[in-house]
């Protein structure tokens, strides 16, 4: 497949000696995945009685791999709503973000719904689940899909991140920021993204995802996390828009172990989208599924007042899928001082 050259030029100065590595990866095989609804069943009864091969995916309690050639979405339990149709490396977000029953939650950028029905999961029908969508026919496949799995605590939206934040002012205990991007986790998947990718596409794609952030922020409540990902390689996107919180400094970096961290998690570098079969499927859509290849994620805690929040320097790491889908840290060549 034909890569952009900036991008490639990009990529050969952030990875230095593993960017063989990443070219390579293109040409591994895709890996398939599908997500378990613990609303309908548990993932040990749907590894029992699963109507075809399926192995555990190790980073995600309910999600499964699948091979290829088989054909999960026309399977009764499919309509049943007893699983998702989810690249693996896209099911990491909301598997990150520790939502508790009875906690206020807010999917910013949900359609087609692969996260926001994970999340309405964890809230086991306690507290509430707000599902939103710019696209008005975005968010009818998202209710779909909500209704399909069995969600009941939640209501769907299709509004800007700035008027649900004059409405929800610091209401929210956690907000998931799954945002648009330049997908450039998506090129082995999508050619097309790949020849309509370029520079000034991740500079307004950038610009775009401050603004949603700082929506975010104003909803999320004194205590709260927000958690921010992409499928995109580029920095401007991803570690700098992670830099955007220092504009707010009530909020504090997620701790480790008292570091401050980044999470990259890759399903090598061109991962993979939905199968050709679930095209038609409102399942199998762009936008919140795109985080298919490359995801960058960052969380964050909101302090309340008086509480610290100022940030310190921070090492970034990687997570890689290897292609035996064992899950490698890596600790990459480089530090970024002063972001929050």
């Amino acid at each position: 497949m034909h890569l952009p050259e900036k991008f490639l030029d990009r990529m050969r100065d952030l990875l230095e000696e593993e960017f063989p590595a990443f070219l390579e990866s293109y040409r591994q095989p895709r890996q398939y995945g599908l997500r378990v609804n613990c609303l309908k069943t548990t993932p040990e009864e749907f590894e029992a009685a699963a109507p075809f091969p399926v192995q555990r995916i190790p980073w995600v309690p309910d999600g499964f791999f699948y091979g290829e050639g088989i054909y999960p979405a026309r399977h009764p339990y499919y309509a049943a709503g007893l699983y998702y149709l989810q690249e693996p490396s896209a099911m990491t977000p909301a598997s990150r973000l520790p939502v508790e029953p009875g906690e206020r939650v807010l999917d910013l950028c949900a359609a087609p719904g692969g996260k926001a029905t994970e999340l309405a999961a964890k809230l086991k029908g306690e507290g509430l689940l707000v599902a939103n969508d710019l696209s008005v026919s975005r968010a009818r496949a998202l209710l779909r899909n909500l209704e399909l799995m069995g969600a009941s605590n939640c209501f769907v939206t299709s509004e800007t991140p700035a008027r649900l934040a004059a409405a929800f002012p610091e209401y929210f205990h956690k907000i998931l920021v799954d945002a648009p991007c330049s997908g450039e986790g998506m090129f082995r998947k999508d050619e097309d993204v790949a020849a309509a990718w370029s520079e000034e596409k991740v500079k307004a794609c950038a610009a775009a995802q401050r603004q949603i952030l700082e929506s975010a922020a104003a909803m999320l409540k004194p205590g709260g996390m927000l958690l921010y990902s992409t499928c995109t390689f580029a920095p401007e996107e991803d570690e700098e828009n992670a830099g955007t919180f220092r504009l707010y400094p009530y909020l504090a970096s997620q701790n480790a172990g008292g570091r401050t961290f980044s999470r990259a998690v890759s399903e090598g570098a061109g991962g993979g989208g939905k199968r050709a079969e679930d095209a038609e499927d409102p399942q199998a859509g762009w936008g919140a599924e795109q985080a298919a290849g490359r995801l960058f994620e960052k969380r964050r805690c909101k302090t309340a007042p008086g509480e610290s929040g100022s940030p310190g320097a921070e090492s970034l790491f990687g997570a890689g899928i290897a292609g035996d889908g064992q899950r490698a840290e890596i600790s990459q060549k480089r530090s970024v001082s002063g972001r929050i």
